[in-house]
Formats: structure tokens, sequence, C-alpha cells
């Protein structure tokens, strides 16, 4: 079983409780359509298990097959310095069919960020740093494309369908299959 290299850190953007049962992080592309369906997939599972599970999302962008995909996830970072990175997280998949540089300053201008800055940071790649350190984070950590996900630490094989993801984050918390609280 291949286990997760990179421990959840600060660095991180992480949806619920430190404290919680399960801890489900998933490295994933923005252009990816695979990552697009298991989007959907993520927001049913964190509904069901509520404050039991901690959502970890980290960028691996492959940018020989997606060419919007750095650029996307160098956005995400740019609304998480301020404050709204679930929120674009959430319309980069919305709009998963147009992402580029004028989705970007749409979304940057409908979540009340300013655009001429975002415009500036793509420029400048200065979010560079922590998308790639995520992708090397994900590297290191076996992943070879998206989405892949790990349940408390161990990678998740099998498939990203809601039935398959929930028995395995059951098993992961001790439940027994097809049992919920």
């Amino acid at each position: 079983m291949t286990k997760l290299k990179l421990p959840v850190n600060a660095d991180d953007h992480v949806a619920g409780p430190a404290d919680a049962e399960v801890t489900l992080v998933e490295y994933g592309d923005y252009e990816c359509p695979h990552c697009g369906r298991a989007h959907g997939v993520v927001k049913r599972i964190r509904k069901h298990f509520g404050e039991r599970l901690r959502f970890v999302f980290r960028n691996f962008p492959l940018i020989e097959a997606h060419a919007n995909a750095e650029g996307a996830a160098e956005t995400a970072e740019f609304a998480g310095a301020h404050g709204k990175f679930w929120e674009m997280h959430d319309l980069l998949f919305a709009n998963q069919q147009r992402l580029g540089g004028a989705l970007f300053m749409e979304l940057a201008w409908k979540l009340g960020l300013s655009a001429p800055a975002l415009s500036q940071a793509l420029e400048d790649r200065a979010f560079e740093t922590h998308v790639r350190a995520d992708f090397s984070g994900g590297v290191r950590s076996g992943v070879n494309g998206t989405p892949t996900f790990f349940i408390n630490g161990t990678r998740h094989d099998g498939a990203f369908d809601y039935p398959d993801l929930l028995h395995a984050i059951n098993e992961a918390i001790g439940m027994t299959s097809g049992m919920e609280r």
C-alpha cells in the first residue's frame, strides 16, 4: 500500500476539523475530466460524513495534457491567499470547460478579488512554488494520475465513485460496510 509522504500541514487547504475521524486527501487537476466527476462525488462524501471528515485538496496539474491546469491551480492559490480558496475551487470545477485567462479574471471579479492583482500574480508566477510543492509531494507519494485519493494516509486504489469511496472511508473509520451512523 502506498503511503502519503507529505503529511497534512499548515500549507494545505483543509475543510473539516483537525480531529476528524478520517482525512481524505485528493491530488487533483482542475482541467482533468475525471477530477471534474470526482468533485461532485467528494461534495457528496463531505456532506455525508460532515464533521467526521477532513478533506484536503492538493494541486497536481498535468500540464502535458491540460494547458490550463497550472493557471487554474495558481488562480485557486491566489484566491486562497485571500481567504477564498474553496469558493474558487468550486467555481473552477463548475466552469471546467472554459478554463483560461478570461475565465480566471471573471471568477476573481465574481468573488470580489482583484482581477488585475490576479493577472499580475499569474504573470509573475507568484503561486508556482506552492503548486510545484504540491505536485512534488504527490510524486513522492506515488501519484501518477488524477484524481488520486489518500484515506488516512493510505492511497485509495479503488474507484472514485460514490459507493466505493463511501465504503473505503467507512472501513477507515472502522464501520461495517453498508452501515451508517
